[in-house]
């Protein structure tokens, strides 16, 4: 089991005002999918999850013929939930999402109680 943390930028929680916009069915799915993340943490694998590269992990949700993509990274026992991304069927995760997700954990790592939401 690990502890799963949101990025936070300010007063700003970026997955969480995402998930905020999604329809009801869509939010529940990715709350379940942050169930499995917390208790099988590196051991949840594909359709599941995803290794990215560069510490960078998708955690994969579909609803109603869409592909939901969480991307979060590792520290230690702790996961830190980066940013979203949407990809239809054929295409990866967007570049610019993993770079923004790079970018965050970096920022995490420089000041964890900052950048941390937990709730």
């Amino acid at each position: 089991m690990v502890t799963l943390v949101m990025f936070k930028d300010g007063h700003r929680v970026p997955v969480l005002d995402w998930l905020d916009r999604l329809q009801r069915k869509a939010r529940l799915k990715c709350y379940h999918a942050f169930s499995r993340l917390e208790s099988e943490g590196h051991k949840l694998r594909r359709p599941e999850a995803d290794n990215l590269g560069d510490g960078i992990y998708e955690l994969r949700v579909k609803h109603s013929g869409n592909n939901y993509r969480i991307l979060y990274s590792f520290d230690g026992q702790t996961v830190v939930v980066l940013t979203h991304a949407f990809s239809k069927k054929t295409g990866g995760v967007p570049k610019r999402d993993i770079a923004t997700a790079i970018k965050r954990m970096a920022k995490y790592r420089r000041g964890k109680a900052r950048y941390s939401f937990t709730g």
